[in-house]
């Protein structure tokens, strides 16, 4: 099956290109803001110039036509002036993560570039030992303006990037960007997976991504864009073009990638109108992180003052069902829009989209459904042996995605998974685990769900549901409804075939994502086994370790232990209590029911004394508030410690003594009692953490 979105636009050659675009923008609205970034902030002019200059030093630096220059650098300001410093040279950029220096250098192996643009703090943690020439933007900063930063001092000598040869002249280009192969590659993308893989794009491919997305969005020269996803991301490394190709305003973080805190501080305050975020970060956006003014029941709430702003949302790197779309369309202003893009890097961000508006009719079980919706203009989408197949908007050979979607009956594209996702069950067969997550999440305590299989310590394999609540807020449940695995069982059946029903249930506070917002399947914990099974398995303690932590007392360590203390007890019995245990006279077979007693006594007042300096650790565990578990720990010690001396006093003491038997009630009757009650509070409270795995700083 084949759906498409034809564009006459793309369909005849062209010599344009993004950067021409920008050019024009620039000789048009030379004062207009092009970049809002605090002291950072640039307008067109200023921009294109900065660009220019970096740019003559590429070319005087014998950069080949089409040589690929990476850029990597914490200032996003910097980071744009140097992409299009590239581009105005004639090479393509790749963006390397220096977030991450590990990840950075294996993108900067992958890519293969034949000039790094860095500063000076990140030249070094960048470096892969291949001696890739490198030429610093804080020199080219420093040169700038009393804006930018300024260079380290230090002796000449001890600064090679201050030569000449490696700092970027002051000298500007009056000469305008040349005629560029459309076919040449503009751009090094990576994927937003767990392991990246670089995807090159040409320049047709570019500018015809950013046509076919500005054809949907509608932007204007008034438009402020707030990208969230990291530089690298193709949703910012090409994404860029959707801000300074139409006139409009990018709003960048000064300093350092965009922290969650900071997103909702800087739409505010900026007044942006265009944010591209990922499905977490709207969540947190608009539900996690509302103002109480916008809350309210579901259809009778107002927007968010915070996001009064916003007239678009565009929500790309993972799967957004329904519920989750509608639930966000609510927290902005009437007439805003949210879209769920869905476009991989090998078609430069664009590929399907999809708006509420577009449904023909109401759904049922929206919290299972994820639409892709239709082809950008110039797109087409094929779905061939389940697989989608995607034919970018520069009319280029159809790509596989390796995500499994459904043409429905009335048009639009389901997300069906992923392929690489699928589990081999024991039997043999395959399963695709997008549809038991989506089944799972129609469970009103779950909000996301994964499901994975795990490799057992003992036979075969099985499967494992990772879930967290829906969004905080009081419109959504509290984490306390995530249910256990017996709940999750009843709720699939008659939806889930058994055998696919998994068999063990972990909750968390969040699943894990990528960098690129991407849920990061390999990051998710093991569940915890048994400290024999660990053993077994090999498995070493950790913060998702299995083995138990060094605070616990192993069961056969309390055991061993209790039976020796229970034995030194019951030889110094007589010693403190002399008599006590005296059974002359006594028939057969009481006197052996009374001695079993006495060694139970001794064996219980063992095992207490354990169970006071080493049970308090596993009782943690249970995740109960943490005065209760303190008294619930003595209550229980007291319960198996107070047996074995309570029995000797008792049998000494004499029957018409009344001050010794009520000084006995007292001391022993009454905190048992009390105990009893604590222990029992103890067992009915409810986890004050529902989660498996937590943060050590939330205790």
């Amino acid at each position: 099956m084949t759906q498409g979105s034809e564009s006459v636009r793309f369909g005849k050659p062209t010599t344009d290109t993004v950067l021409h675009r920008f050019e024009q923008w620039a000789r048009d609205t030379p004062g207009a803001r092009a970049l809002i970034a605090g002291p950072d902030s640039l307008t067109y002019g200023e921009l294109d110039a900065r660009a220019a200059r970096l740019a003559h030093r590429l070319r005087g630096c014998d950069l080949p036509p089409g040589g690929l220059v990476a850029v990597g650098t914490a200032r996003q300001s910097e980071l744009v002036v140097a992409l299009l410093a590239v581009l105005k040279a004639g090479g393509a950029y790749a963006v390397i993560d220096v977030a991450n220096p590990r990840a950075g250098r294996r993108q900067l192996t992958a890519a293969e570039p034949v000039v790094l643009l860095t500063d000076t703090a990140h030249r070094a943690a960048l470096d892969n030992g291949s001696g890739l020439r490198v030429i610093r933007l804080d020199a080219e900063a420093a040169i700038a303006g009393p804006r930018a930063a300024e260079a380290p001092s230090g002796p000449a000598s001890d600064r090679p990037s201050d030569r000449p040869s490696d700092r970027p002249s002051d000298r500007p280009s009056d000469q305008p960007s040349g005629y560029v192969p459309p076919g040449r590659t503009a751009a090094l993308l990576f994927t937003g997976s767990a392991e990246p893989r670089a995807v090159p794009v040409g320049h047709r491919l570019l500018l015809a991504a950013h046509e076919s997305w500005a054809e949907v969005a509608r932007p204007t020269p008034r438009d402020r864009h707030l990208i969230t996803a990291g530089p690298d991301v193709t949703a910012f490394a090409a994404g860029w073009t959707r801000a300074l190709c139409s006139g409009g305003a990018l709003v960048l973080s000064p300093r350092s990638p965009w922290k969650p805190e900071d997103i909702r501080a800087a739409v505010e305050t900026d007044r942006v109108t265009v944010l591209h975020t990922d499905p977490a970060g709207a969540t947190r956006l608009l539900i996690e992180d509302a103002q109480p003014a916008a809350s309210g029941p579901p259809g009778h709430r107002g927007s968010d003052p915070a996001c009064r702003s916003l007239r678009l949302l565009a929500v790309s790197g993972d799967r957004l069902y329904l519920d989750e779309q509608a639930t966000l369309q609510m927290g902005l202003r009437p007439g805003a829009r949210v879209l769920n893009v869905y476009g991989p890097a090998d078609c430069a961000g664009v590929g399907t989209w999809f708006e509420l508006s577009q449904l023909p009719h109401p759904l049922d079980d929206p919290e299972e459904v994820s639409l892709l919706g239709t082809p950008f203009p110039g797109c087409r989408v094929e779905v061939r042996g389940g697989e989608i197949r995607l034919t970018p908007p520069d009319g280029g050979d159809a790509v596989p995605t390796g995500d499994l979607g459904v043409l429905r009956e009335d048009g639009l594209l389901e997300f069906g998974g992923r392929i690489r996702d699928r589990i081999a069950l024991p039997d043999g067969r395959q399963v695709d685990p997008y549809t038991i997550e989506s089944a799972i999440r129609g469970h009103a305590g779950i909000g996301a769900a994964i499901v994975k299989a795990v490799d057992g310590p003992r036979g075969p394999r099985r499967l494992v549901a990772y879930v967290a609540p829906p969004p905080g807020g009081p419109r959504w449940p509290a984490g306390v409804l995530l249910p256990d695995i017996e709940e999750l069982r009843d709720h699939l059946a008659g939806k889930v075939l058994r055998e696919e029903c998994p068999r063990n249930v972990i909750r968390l506070r969040a699943l894990p994502r990528t960098p690129a917002g991407r849920e990061d399947r390999d990051a998710l914990p093991l569940p915890i086994l048994p400290a024999a099974a660990a053993r077994r398995a090999g498995s070493k303690s950790g913060k998702y370790g299995s083995a138990p932590s060094q605070e616990e007392v192993p069961a056969s360590c309390v055991a061993g232990c209790g039976g020796v203390l229970g034995f030194v007890a019951l030889i110094i019995t007589n010693l403190l209590w002399p008599g006590s245990t005296d059974l002359t006279g006594v028939p057969q077979p009481w006197a052996f029911l009374f001695s079993v007693l006495y060694l139970f006594e001794c064996l219980a007042f063992g095992v207490g004394v354990v169970f006071l300096f080493g049970g308090r650790a596993r009782m943690r565990r249970q995740r109960r508030s943490p005065s209760l578990t303190v008294a619930a720990h003595l209550a229980v010690s007291y319960l198996l410690l107070a047996w074995w001396p309570q029995d000797n006093l008792y049998r000494l003491a004499a029957k018409q003594d009344w001050p010794q038997q009520a000084a006995l009630v007292y001391t022993f009757n009454v905190p048992l009692m009390i105990a009893g009650v604590i222990a029992a509070a103890y067992v009915v409270a409810r986890p004050a953490d529902p989660f498996d795995f937590h943060d050590p700083l939330d205790d």
